[in-house]
Order: structure tokens, then sequence, then C-alpha cells
């Protein structure tokens, strides 16, 4: 069998998205053949052992995974698999699923909303590639009561380590007491964007929440509950 990059073998088996590996074989938690990996070798599947944590990392009988469900991640959550901080994290809002999913991306843990976790690691990779565009829609509650230049300022494009990010769509929902609730479009994800975006305005966040991933979204779904995603929006997931 054809060498393949060892971050992408953990996709292809389901295990997490290929940024998320890298991250894992830098620190130095896989091994291959018990040697220490590298970031950015090569392996045959076929030939080579790969262990991760202690455990032989091997492809799934159904290539592509085959779990995706949505979460509504309430604040006090990280969007991480494991936390060295021993913080709580979205896998112990899932683990009567019985099945090892990851987090689509990521969402602060001072925020809350939506967040698709799976075992596809091809769909992961695809939907968290910055060069795929897939948009995020969150409100977030701004201290002040701001008017349409001040909407306009907060979706100034600014540089986020290192990369000016692209003007997001950003509208005025409501005003009262003294608060904003603005509706902000990302189709990119950059560190605490949003956040940052509304600092260098000059304006507060007091609530920040995702509300809609794509075109999927549910008002019906509580704080730290989730559900399968249905079969049609796993197609529209898969479509684009």
């Amino acid at each position: 069998m054809a060498e393949i990059r060892l971050q992408k073998y953990f996709t292809d088996c389901g295990i997490m998205s290929r940024r998320a590996a890298e991250a894992e074989i830098a620190s130095g938690k896989v091994f291959v053949n018990d040697s220490v990996a590298t970031v950015g070798m090569k392996i045959d599947p076929e030939r080579d052992v790969v262990k991760y944590k202690g455990k032989r990392v091997v492809a799934s009988s159904s290539k592509g995974g085959g779990t995706y469900i949505l979460v509504n991640k309430p604040i006090g959550y990280v969007t991480t698999s494991s936390d060295e901080k021993g913080r709580l994290t979205v896998l112990d809002l899932v683990k009567t699923l019985n099945k090892r999913v990851y987090p689509v991306g990521r969402l602060d843990m001072y925020s809350e909303g939506l967040l698709i976790m799976t075992d596809d690691g091809e769909l992961t990779n695809r939907l968290t590639h910055p060069s795929h565009g897939f948009t995020k829609t969150y409100v977030a509650e701004v201290v002040g009561e701001l008017n349409d230049d001040d909407v306009y300022r907060i979706s100034e494009p600014i540089e986020i380590d290192g990369y000016t990010v692209k003007r997001p769509k950003v509208q005025k929902l409501e005003t009262k007491n003294g608060k904003t609730l603005v509706e902000i479009v990302l189709t990119e994800g950059r560190n605490r964007q949003i956040r940052r975006m509304c600092a260098e305005a000059g304006y507060k966040i007091t609530a920040l929440k995702r509300v809609k991933i794509g075109e999927i979204e549910d008002i019906t779904l509580s704080p730290g509950k989730w559900r399968y995603l249905t079969d049609d929006e796993i197609a529209y997931l898969k479509g684009l």
C-alpha cells in the first residue's frame, strides 16, 4: 500500500482532524513501530504499527466514520478531547453515546452554542479547512446601544496571529436595557475572533452564542444536551 502522512492516517481512521493529529504528534503522544513519531512523517498502514496513548490506531471497517451528533455546548466546557488543566471537555457531555467522537472546530470555553461532533475524520478536516468557507452564525450581547455605524465598525477586518480576517456579515438584532444583540456570520474561525473584533472596535461582549452551523440549527436543543444529526443534515454536510 502507498505511504501516507501520519496525520492523514488519523483522519482516515476517524480518530481526529489533521490539525489535532499534528498537535498530538508534536506532543510526543504518537508512536510508530515503538519510536516517537514526528509531524509530517509517512507510514505504510499495512506495514507500520501506529499507537496513540498506548493503543494501536487502526482503520475503521467503515471508512469515513458514521456517527454524527449535534451538541449544545454550555459555558465552562472546552472543545478538546482532553485537558491538561482538568477542565470539563465536550466529551464529558456525550458519555452516554458510548462511541469516540471529536468536535468539528472549536467554541471557546466562555461561549455556548451548537457544535458538531463526529468520528468522520475526513469530513472534519474538510469542514475545518480555512479555504472551505463554511459559515457559522453567532449572536453576541454587546454592552451599549449600538447604531449602524457601530455595527459596521465591528465588522472591520482585523489581524489575528499575522492573518487579516475576512469581513464577516454583521447586523443588529435589537437593543434593550443598555445592551445590543448583534448577529455575526463568520466564514472562518480564527482564535476568539468575534471577541477580538469587538474589543478592537471598543465594545465589550457579555454573552456569545453560536446559533447556526451552515444551515443546521436547533432552537429546541437545551444546553448540555445532544442529538444525532438527521439523514438530511448529514447529506447536507457531505455535499458541501
